[in-house]
């Protein structure tokens, strides 16, 4: 476990296991501070009360952790080929952030801010770029804490995004968790099938959801249309790819599904600002 402080307590937590084995972490975390846990691959369990309670956090999984009226530490069991990233923040710092907009982040507000508070959340893509980004970088150390409280400020920003027209906590459609669990088979299907995926119709037969629910449904669960998060999915798909060296850029082009380096370029550029070729050549430098 490597841990950077930031600034003003708020401290950020780069957990790796790349061992066969089970790992134990601890560290003791007073009440003055909220959680966060982002899992970017592989598994953990976080318990608490002695190991009378557990709560499971699986790959592309998000924690939010915060209970004003008791310490909470982080007792972690941290399985083998798993990464993490734990973003810690003092509640203080945290309600400055969102000071205006209290009621937008519900615990916040007078009512709730007394009272504990724990959310199990889905990584989004882009979240899961910016994550990327905090585990890996090669920058000057005097650099490094500006850059990585910018990352921790976007990502807290995309962890509390939500579309205006949908109110998650709400929302009637995700009550019904067959609808959910058809949802996120189609997200599923989408990425195991991304160099060639199924149309929207298609989809939709394939789930046993109507069309209009399927949108709806998909935008409310993963903040997102289908192929815009399926594009989000496929270029963090190919960054990774690109970053191992293992292929060349029409080959990892071909990988997500496009068909001429030319296509695949500008997709890559639309979404990072570089061409695939300059990425790789800044890895190297």
């Amino acid at each position: 476990m490597e841990e950077i402080i930031i600034e003003d307590r708020l401290t950020l937590l780069k957990i790796q296991n790349e061992g066969n084995d089970i790992q134990h972490i601890s560290k003791q975390i007073d009440s003055s501070f909220i959680q966060f846990h982002f899992c970017l691959k592989g598994s953990s369990i976080f318990h608490f009360n002695q190991g009378n309670y557990a709560i499971d956090l699986k790959e592309d999984q998000a924690l939010l952790l915060y209970n004003p009226q008791r310490d909470l530490p982080i007792n972690l069991e941290l399985n083998s080929k798993t990464w993490l990233i734990s973003v810690l923040i003092p509640i203080k710092k945290f309600h400055s952030l969102f000071s205006s907009e209290a009621d937008y982040i519900h615990f916040l507000n007078e009512e709730n801010i007394d009272k504990k508070y724990y959310n199990n959340a889905i990584i989004t893509p882009v979240m899961s770029v910016v994550l990327s980004q905090i585990m890996n970088y090669n920058l000057h150390p005097s650099i490094k804490p500006l850059y990585l409280k910018g990352k921790i400020y976007e990502l807290l920003s995309l962890y509390f995004n939500k579309p205006e027209d949908a109110d998650i906590e709400q929302c009637p459609f995700l009550i019904d968790e067959d609808n959910v669990r058809r949802i996120r088979k189609a997200k599923d299907i989408v990425i195991s099938r991304m160099a060639e995926p199924p149309s929207l119709q298609e989809l939709s037969d394939e789930i046993g959801l109507n069309l209009k629910k399927l949108k709806e449904g998909f935008k409310q669960v993963y903040g997102d249309s289908v192929y815009s998060f399926l594009f989000d999915y496929k270029m963090e798909y190919a960054r990774k790819m690109l970053e191992t060296g293992e292929l060349n850029v029409n080959e990892v082009g071909l990988r997500v599904g496009y068909s001429t380096a030319s296509h695949f370029i500008a997709a890559f550029k639309k979404k990072y600002g570089t061409t695939p070729k300059k990425y790789i050549m800044s890895l190297n430098t």
